[in-house]
């Protein structure tokens, strides 16, 4: 008892370290460029998503018919985590224990529902609970990025991938009329102050 709950602990904080890659993969390779003849992925997020939520007043939900484009397909969420589960399933053959598969199952489905309601909330703003913490703020700065900057901030959930694949970006490299909202950040460039000028001073 004690190895399965050691082995579902620790296969649970790797997974979720795993699913922070896994999702930059994804998003990356195969959501923004079709895969050779395969441009499912790609015509929904790249096409239809960011053409209908950019980073101006469009990134929250202006047409009640739009709403269907913000969550992935229904099957989409069973087929990614089996998907990516499927190192893990090697490992409890090669470690002998269960609880390796079961932490990751764990892990995939709580980063999978965590991505889809995070960004259901991101497009869709209802002032939630979960809108009024830091976290989720820096969060929605991070994705209203990737809706200016399409090749940057492709994590969602937990931007790991982003900061040691180098695609993240904190702010933007121009000024542009973005989304606003008590849950929006500001991520336009740093203002710089003037330099006061340097008195020669005599001794």
């Amino acid at each position: 008892m004690h190895s399965f709950v050691f082995w579902m602990s620790a296969s649970f904080v790797v997974a979720v370290v795993f699913a922070s890659f896994f999702e930059w993969a994804l998003h990356r390779y195969f959501m923004h460029r079709p895969v050779g003849k395969f441009d499912y992925a790609f015509r929904a997020h790249a096409i239809v998503h960011h053409q209908t939520f950019k980073a101006d007043h469009t990134y929250h939900l202006i047409h009640d018919k739009d709403k269907e484009t913000i969550p992935m397909a229904w099957w989409n969420g069973p087929v990614l985590i089996a998907v990516g589960i499927t190192p893990f399933l090697l490992a409890t053959w090669l470690l002998g224990s269960w609880g390796v598969v079961c932490g990751a199952l764990l892990a995939f489905v709580s980063y999978y529902g965590a991505y889809e309601y995070i960004h259901w909330c991101m497009h869709l703003p209802k002032k939630r609970d979960i809108e009024r913490s830091g976290i989720y703020f820096r969060l929605n700065g991070h994705h209203l990025l990737h809706h200016r900057y399409m090749h940057k901030n492709f994590n969602v959930v937990l931007p790991l991938a982003d900061l040691c694949l180098g695609t993240l970006l904190l702010r933007s490299k121009v000024h542009f009329k973005q989304a606003e909202g008590p849950a929006v950040p500001n991520v336009q460039p740093r203002v710089r102050k003037p330099s006061l000028p340097k008195f020669a001073t005599v001794d």
